[in-house]
């Protein structure tokens, strides 16, 4: 994955979005940090397509069905901050 800083991506976007298609997820970066990634649409699909709603996940859990004893504090916490 090759960085681009912000304002090089925004002068080359064709050759940015070029790469993204060719070599792969291209990263863009603002003030030295990572900020935002350019993919193609087949590798956004891929990801997507690995993606489960929350859901399923809960549903397929291997603790399905498991009695779990779930306990919570009568504690009242903090009241009202004074004025």
């Amino acid at each position: 994955m090759s960085d681009w800083q912000l304002q090089n991506a925004k002068n080359r976007l064709s050759e940015l979005v070029d790469d993204a298609l060719s070599r792969g997820p291209q990263t863009i970066t603002r003030h030295g940090k990572a900020t935002a990634v350019v993919l193609s649409v087949e590798d956004y699909r891929k990801i997507q397509s690995g993606q489960r709603p929350l859901s399923r996940f809960f549903a397929e859990s291997p603790l399905r069905g498991h009695k779990l004893t779930l306990t919570r504090s009568r504690d009242v916490g903090r009241g009202p901050a004074a004025l």
